[in-house]
């Protein structure tokens, strides 16, 4: 009896735009269910691959970061060869990751168009105007090219285990009985995605004034260590609140996402976890469209002013003032917030 054909995924290099693509995987697994689904991706975003029911097996990409690195992607795509795949979806627009499954001899390789990739890639689709949310965007790779989009597209799902959040939480000291709101203050675009660590403080000491039982976690990577110190020192520091910013793997941090009441993220690769595992979500734009990459779990809300100048997409704001997010009040999210909590009890 012979294997059924494998199918190859080409991750995003973001961690969000990897998790928005987790419909696609829905699809596909729809549409070919004895076929192994595996994800070929950057180490930096493999852990949120493997908290996805679909995927078969995560292989790391061995490239740097930006190089094109010829010679290594054709001994890669060698590899991939003998793994047996009949199809290959490449979800990153660039060249060089189109190339590794025309290398590898994959017949079937879908995708946008991209860097002008005719001929590496086979089956083209088109981003075309209006632009189309991501969770749509990457799911109409599975349907054919110019289709209309399917009403029905599943949102992107994440699970973890009681074992993980059970491990994360001993890590990290918090308490696994206690309620958990998770606060994701950075963003690793640029700094005018982020809300000002003062509104967050405020934010923590409403929460922490409603329920006093309550633990607060600042998560994200060292980058955003500081930003997450400069919350706590706002707030007034305290045993509830814990700077784990830089302090726990990706694994790890989706886990702790995966145990909490609610988040509260700036338009971040954190804010589409949590809308992955369902999540009550409150989600805070300023230079960036929230209905670009809207959060999607059951209890959600995208806060946006919506002001004439945004969303203006720039990593620093242009007119110096960032009015965009510091005149999103503490006490707009919470009048968001606070229902959520009093729902997830």
């Amino acid at each position: 009896m012979t294997k059924p054909a494998r199918i190859l995924v080409i991750s995003p290099n973001w961690i969000g735009d990897a998790v928005m693509a987790q419909s696609l995987l829905q699809l596909l697994r729809a549409a070919h269910p004895d076929a192994p689904i595996d994800v070929l991706a950057p180490p930096a975003v493999t852990p949120a691959w493997r908290q996805m029911a679909e995927v078969a097996e995560v292989l790391e990409t061995p490239f740097r970061h930006g190089a094109l690195q010829l010679k290594e992607r054709w001994k890669y795509a060698r590899l991939l060869r003998q793994r047996g795949y009949a199809a290959a979806y490449v979800l990153p627009n660039t060249l060089k990751y189109a190339l590794i499954p025309w290398l590898a001899g994959i017949v079937h390789r879908v995708g946008y168009k991209g860097e002008s990739r005719y001929g590496l890639i086979n089956v083209m689709h088109y981003d075309d105007v209006p632009p189309r949310p991501m969770v749509p965007f990457y799911a109409a790779l599975a349907g054919a090219p110019r289709a209309p989009l399917r009403p029905d597209v599943p949102r992107p799902r994440m699970a973890v285990t009681p074992q993980q959040v059970a491990a994360a939480c001993a890590k990290t000291g918090l308490d696994a009985q206690r309620p958990l709101i998770v606060f994701a203050p950075g963003a690793e675009f640029g700094a005018a995605k982020r809300w000002p660590p003062e509104h967050f403080a405020a934010l923590a000491q409403a929460i922490l004034a409603r329920d006093p039982s309550a633990q607060v976690a600042l998560l994200g990577s060292p980058k955003d260590r500081a930003t997450c110190e400069a919350v706590l020192a706002a707030a007034g520091g305290g045993a509830a609140m814990h700077n784990l910013a830089g302090q726990t793997s990706l694994a790890e941090a989706i886990a702790l996402i995966g145990r909490a009441s609610a988040v509260v993220s700036n338009d971040s690769g954190l804010l589409h976890i949590a809308s992955a595992l369902n999540r009550p979500v409150v989600a805070i734009y300023g230079p960036t469209d929230p209905d670009h990459a809207p959060p999607f779990s059951d209890l959600a809300a995208a806060l946006s002013l919506r002001l004439e100048c945004s969303p203006c997409r720039q990593r620093e704001c242009p007119l110096g003032h960032q009015d965009c997010m510091r005149k999103l009040a503490p006490q707009q999210v919470w009048q968001t917030l606070e229902p959520m909590l009093a729902a997830s009890r």
